[in-house]
């Protein structure tokens, strides 16, 4: 009874709780608290809303709660509410301690937290085993990188930073240094979805759209980026670290961006979209842009996760994802459809939206550090502006005469949308255009000051038209060329819409390899470790047994015989005690006589 009405409440309760978590977001974010406490022998647990988390703070709590005001009106009863608003309250939970962590254990925890909670949000609907699975992919595929953070938590207390601390990583002596940052560049690439490991993202797509939208907006993807941006010292004193990093970034912008270009499923295109713009926040972090970065995450998480609402809008109404069922959706669902051209405009990059500003604040960062990145950070969001003109060229196409035909291949589509949907929407369809504010020149020094980076570069008069130029350039081709029919799927085209490949890959080069690893292992522990103990107990139990029958045949035998002898020695001893005189006195002479002899032999 207690969890049926907990689950009928479960909306109201969670919206209130993430109202209340915004507020106190903006009111830590103005007084800028800090604590710790023991955690082990030297190592204190840290927490601290410094210049760089009070943005991260007041962003997740404001998506959180948009988020959850929409999920509010997608789960009917029956549907696990309580569950899910519980999970999603945690997770953000876990990704605002993450973002005010100082200390690496207890970012840790965090992390852990964070990943598990994806994995049982992704699976949400876990009788449907395809759900399970991708969220045992995705969770599997991160927790694999998660284990950076415990090698460069080891290294940091071997390279003598005992106290474990965010800030006193980058002075780890020796080789040490370089295995703390190698831990923590793979941990947090691996959560952000960037390159070799983008596979990932692909899956958790099979979770509610309320999880995609805060998963690929604020928290478990943005966290990967918020830690490179935090750790940009680390970066900066190994040397190699901050190239690597950036240009890891700059390929998964173009190469996944690519991959979303090709994607015919709304929700995918999203997905691929999202480790795209996350390359940028990577390639920030590479490059010493930690206001660029952060702009860019604030934008992009105002952007997508109003994407996703509009899309899990349109799944529950119509029942379907995929774009070619979606034509005409947003004339059908106005409100709906407005709140997602206006974002995917903002994806692609044009002037004056966030993401053209936050985006050209991030190539200024790359230009003055590298000019080649500059041009590959330049041609991605030529390829953003592609991806996200070709989304909005599907949906505002003219409503079809057999448009219900292709309804419903996902759910049964309830054909209309729910009350709590326009006002979320509306509100990050907002933030996403008016967050280009960050980029003007009080803003900007403002929040470089803020993230302690008073000297970042900010991009030219020039930059700016140029990077305007291309975007509207590459979104009119798009806009052209999708009015053509669609060419033949080619190889190429079936390999980038299969993400790389990637998943594959991993399977080939990694998961088969280690899998077939544990089974030889299962076998020689089978046939070596456990054999090699039963035939010590086999030998042990012949021992005990041949040790029985030499103890049953030889020991108490020779006993017995004694018993035996000793016996019959004593009845023949008994024969000559008669009990007559003269009969004694027989067997004395006779004894006496004996004596003599053998004095007499051996004389």
């Amino acid at each position: 009874m207690a969890g049926a009405r907990v689950d009928r409440q479960a909306p109201v309760l969670g919206g209130a709780a993430t109202v209340v978590t915004l507020g106190l977001a903006v009111a830590v974010a103005v007084a800028r608290p800090e604590t710790d406490v023991p955690l082990f022998a030297g190592v204190r647990a840290g927490l601290a809303v410094d210049g760089l988390s009070a943005v991260l703070v007041v962003t997740v709590a404001a998506v959180t709660t948009a988020v959850l005001v929409f999920a509010a009106g997608e789960f009917g009863p029956g549907e696990n509410r309580g569950r899910f608003f519980g999970l999603m309250l945690v997770f953000a939970a876990a990704m605002l301690v993450t973002v005010t962590a100082t200390t690496l254990p207890l970012l840790l925890m965090a992390w852990e937290v964070m990943g598990a909670a994806s994995w049982a949000l992704i699976g949400h609907w876990w009788r449907q085993p395809e759900r399970v699975r991708a969220a045992d992919v995705a969770f599997l595929t991160t927790r694999t990188a998660d284990l950076g953070l415990y090698l460069a938590a080891g290294a940091a207390l071997a390279g003598g930073v005992g106290s474990l601390s965010l800030d006193a990583l980058p002075h780890a002596s020796g080789p040490w240094l370089h295995l703390v940052t190698a831990g923590a560049v793979a941990a947090a690439l691996g959560k952000s979805a960037q390159l070799p490991f983008s596979f990932w993202l692909s899956r958790a797509m099979q979770g509610p759209s309320p999880v995609s939208a805060l998963l690929h907006s604020a928290t478990m993807v943005a966290a990967g980026a918020y830690l490179l941006l935090r750790l940009n010292p680390l970066l900066a004193a190994t040397g190699w670290a901050g190239p690597l990093v950036a240009w890891t970034g700059a390929v998964t912008a173009l190469a996944l961006g690519v991959v979303a270009v090709t994607q015919s499923d709304l929700k995918q295109l999203l997905a691929a979209s999202t480790s795209a713009q996350i390359g940028f926040m990577v390639m920030a972090a590479g490059t010493g842009g930690i206001a660029a970065g952060t702009t860019q995450l604030v934008a992009h998480a105002a952007t997508k996760s109003g994407l996703f609402l509009a899309a899990g809008a349109w799944l529950t109404a119509l029942g379907t994802k995929q774009l070619s069922a979606l034509r005409g959706a947003a004339r059908r669902y106005r409100l709906v459809g407005g709140a997602f051209v206006g974002g995917a405009l903002t994806l692609a990059g044009l002037p004056p939206l966030s993401l053209w500003a936050a985006k050209d604040e991030v190539l200024a960062s790359a230009r003055a550090d590298d000019t080649g990145l500059y041009a590959v950070g330049l041609a991605a969001a030529a390829v953003a502006a592609v991806y996200s003109v070709k989304a909005v060229r599907y949906v505002t196409r003219p409503l079809p005469a057999d448009a219900e035909s292709g309804y419903d291949t996902e759910r049964r589509g309830t054909r209309r949308t729910a009350r709590t949907t326009p006002a979320p929407l509306l509100a990050l369809t907002l933030a996403a255009a008016g967050l280009g504010v960050l980029t003007l020149p009080g803003p900007a020094s403002w929040l470089k000051r803020l993230a302690g980076t008073p000297h970042e570069p900010s991009p030219r008069p020039w930059e700016l038209g140029l990077s305007a130029g291309v975007a509207c350039a590459a979104a009119g081709l798009a806009w052209w060329w999708s009015a053509r029919p669609a060419p033949a799927p080619s190889a190429a085209r079936r390999w980038a819409g299969e993400w790389l490949g990637l998943e594959r890959a991993a399977q080939a080069v990694v998961v088969r390899p280690v899998l077939g690893l544990a089974r030889a292992l299962a076998v020689f522990d089978d046939r070596v470790v456990d054999g090699a103990v039963r035939r010590v107990g086999a030998c042990g139990l012949a021992a005990a047994g041949l040790a029985r029958r030499l103890d049953d045949g030889g020991i108490d035998g020779a006993v017995r015989a004694i018993a035996s002898g000793a016996r019959a020695l004593g009845r023949r001893a008994r024969r000559p005690q008669t009990g007559l005189l003269h009969q004694y006195y027989a067997q004395a002479a006779v004894g006496f006589a004996v004596l003599v002899l053998i004095i007499l032999l051996v004389r």
